[in-house]
């Protein structure tokens, strides 16, 4: 029998994360073998028709394809270390969050026991997967995505970013730069309305509304960042650092925490004093890039 459905999967590690992913495999139909050390965290999977292995190794077996969804890297290799016999041909995708170089390493870990290895990052809430709004990403050898990817398709959007193991974990990490930064914008904007009497409900619909229309400079301000070339268009970062100050002051004139307008604005400060404050915002990447040793 061809259908995809027919793969067979183990899942290992059954947070809340894990027994979501377990669960979208059951209901795209594939045969699924889950392990956990608190084995009651199986019992709903179980009743839907997941089989629990008693041990990883065991775990291993059931399946050619493997995700592992624990606390950290470390984690993911004691356990599977322990059944190092068991790794050789199998296919590894890692869903466990981490950094880059770890991804890197775990890698090579798992190559040198003779299995394949895929490092993912989940880009969604447990709620979410087995839904298009599930986005997971993948990096690591494309012919071994490419063979899986019908089986995965059960997750969610999934994603190949590229052979770098280390991608899928940097885009995680670029993708919660990018969440706190909103956040915390509007976090900023909603302590200073309301001083004025103006609830967070009111704000949100007009903080949405700007948010969408930045984003909408993005595709423009990359390809200044690509280019090396930052002519203002719009606005110079002199005149945005004006703007900043005003930011400043007026969040401490009524009483607003202005510890992040400070930090971005003592960023273009260095930018300007380094020649750039004619040249459109973008330029601060050069800052960005650059490590802080204060």
């Amino acid at each position: 029998m061809n259908r995809k459905t027919d793969t067979p999967v183990t899942v290992i590690g059954l947070g809340l994360m894990g027994r979501a992913l377990a669960g979208a495999f059951l209901k795209a139909g594939h045969p699924t073998t889950v392990w956990n050390r608190t084995t009651s965290r199986a019992d709903h999977l179980v009743a839907e028709g997941a089989r629990l292995a008693p041990t990883v190794g065991d775990a291993l077996k059931a399946s050619p394809l493997t995700i592992i969804c624990v606390t950290d890297y470390p984690a993911m290799r004691e356990l599977l270390g322990a059944s190092d016999g068991e790794l050789d041909g199998k296919m590894l995708i890692n869903l466990t969050s981490g950094d880059s170089a770890q991804a890197r390493e775990t890698a090579q870990w798992a190559e040198q026991r003779g299995a394949h290895y895929l490092d993912g990052a989940i880009m969604a809430i447990p709620s979410a997967i087995g839904t298009a709004e599930a986005v997971i990403l993948h990096s690591g050898p494309r012919p071994d995505f490419e063979a899986h990817k019908p089986t995965l398709d059960a997750l969610g959007t999934v994603t190949y970013l590229g052979a770098d193991h280390g991608l899928a974990s940097l885009y995680d990490v670029a993708g919660l730069a990018m969440m706190w930064s909103v956040l915390n914008a509007w976090l900023q904007g909603t302590a200073l309305l309301r001083t004025a009497g103006v609830d967070a409900a009111t704000y949100a619909p007009f903080a949405r509304q700007i948010a969408a229309e930045v984003a909408g400079w993005l595709p423009g301000y990359a390809e200044q960042i690509d280019s090396g070339s930052f002519p203002a268009e719009v606005s110079a970062l002199e005149t945005d650092a004006r703007a900043m100050a005003h930011l400043i002051e007026e969040s401490e004139a009524v009483g607003v925490n202005a510890e992040l307008p400070k930090l971005i604005k003592a960023m273009a400060d260095r930018s300007i004093a380094a020649g750039h404050g004619g040249e459109q915002y973008p330029v601060l990447i050069e800052e960005f890039g650059k490590p802080r040793n204060d």
